[in-house]
């Protein structure tokens, strides 16, 4: 008699808000948890260097700081950053806003691109493969890099010449993977062949451009190529967070269009969904972030491939919480990186791009040795 009550028994709406609460409330717990692990570990980061500075005083020189750039913006503009520094600025205070601020905060928009952009490219693809690295897209910018460094050619002169190469060569591969799989309907499939094929093509290019480059340069387009966070500066800053800042809710905006498409191709064209031009618009949104990012770190690998998985495996594979939370992932990964590339052998500062690749092989191992099929 029990079991057939429980068997007739029917969902009320009052059950299914208290379950959709709990479905919404995993996610947005792991928003918070990441922003707050964001500020945790940009304060540890802060206080390495050769000035000490405690945990605790780092966040008083911030605010600090900050109250007082807002109290003398008009001498700010009259004078200009470098006299106001000079005028009004402690010598921590200095070190924080002038040195170390500026490569934290370029390590978090760095990070929530590539999180983001790794999350939609794995999206519209369908591909748990797919991201800026295997794309080819920082093959194309280490490439136009390698061009400018190794041979001084390239499209845009002065001091502008090798982060222009690389940005140019990054939007180059992926109009090449779009123009090539339209041929054939823009399917994921031929995108992410096309994607692998230019990958190893402009790898090949830049093995060839180093075979033949003089010791130094060729050492020079190395260390561009692994990635780092040492050209950090609040104009670079600015320039990347403005950026994402423009593509991300655009992206955001996407985030139901990703959903449908999921489900495959004519279904979403089944519910309306442009599947082609939300393909394109999307790719070609997601990387104008990256080259952006590459252009000032280099080659960071294995952020746009390991937050997209370990966000899904946490809380499902809904686009509207996945490409945020992504992002958010993306940036504590990346600064984590850093703190540990600063620290691990001081006072030397390993590339960011090599421990992130230390970090995410063996994670990305776990993660394909546990994955859950049901999160894509």
């Amino acid at each position: 008699m029990a079991a057939a009550t429980q068997k007739n028994h029917t969902v009320t709406a009052d059950e299914i808000r208290e379950q959709y609460k709990k479905f919404v409330g995993r996610k947005v717990f792991f928003i918070f948890l990441f922003i707050a692990l964001i500020v945790l570990i940009s304060g540890i980061s802060t206080t390495l260097g050769s000035y000490p500075i405690a945990v605790a005083e780092v966040y008083s020189i911030i605010l600090h700081g900050f109250v007082t750039i807002l109290q003398n913006l008009d001498f700010i503009i009259a004078h200009g950053v470098r006299e106001f520094v000079r005028e009004y600025f402690t010598t921590a205070e200095v070190v924080v806003w002038q040195l170390r601020l500026p490569r934290i905060f370029l390590g978090i928009v760095a990070g929530i691109g590539l999180g983001l952009a790794g999350a939609v490219m794995q999206a519209i693809l369908r591909n748990p493969l797919a991201s800026p690295y295997t794309l080819g897209i920082s093959s194309g910018a280490g490439f136009g890099a390698s061009l400018a460094i190794l041979a001084g050619a390239g499209l845009i002169g002065g001091k502008y010449l090798i982060i222009g190469n690389a940005f140019i060569f990054a939007l180059l591969v992926a109009f090449i993977i779009l123009g090539l799989s339209s041929r054939k309907g823009a399917t994921p499939e031929t995108m992410i062949l096309a994607g692998i094929a230019m990958m190893y093509l402009f790898g090949a290019m830049t093995t060839i451009l180093q075979y033949f480059g003089e010791a130094e340069a060729v050492k020079e387009a190395v260390f561009w190529m692994v990635g780092d966070l040492n050209r950090a500066s609040w104009s670079v800053v600015t320039i990347v967070s403005v950026v994402i800042a423009l593509c991300a809710p655009y992206l955001m905006a996407k985030s139901w269009d990703l959903n449908v498409m999921g489900a495959g191709d004519e279904t979403a064209k089944s519910l309306g969904v442009n599947v082609k031009r939300t393909r394109v618009t999307t790719m070609v949104v997601s990387t104008v972030m990256v080259a952006t990012i590459v252009c000032f770190t280099g080659t960071i690998g294995f952020i746009g491939l390991v937050a997209p998985h370990m966000t899904r495996l946490a809380i499902g594979g809904d686009n509207k919480y996945v490409l945020p939370v992504s992002g958010l992932l993306g940036a504590v990964i990346l600064i984590t990186a850093d703190l540990v590339a600063r620290r691990i052998i001081a006072p030397v500062i390993l590339p960011v791009g090599a421990v992130t690749a230390f970090m995410g092989a063996p994670l990305f191992l776990y993660l394909i040795m546990r994955r859950r099929r049901e999160y894509w």
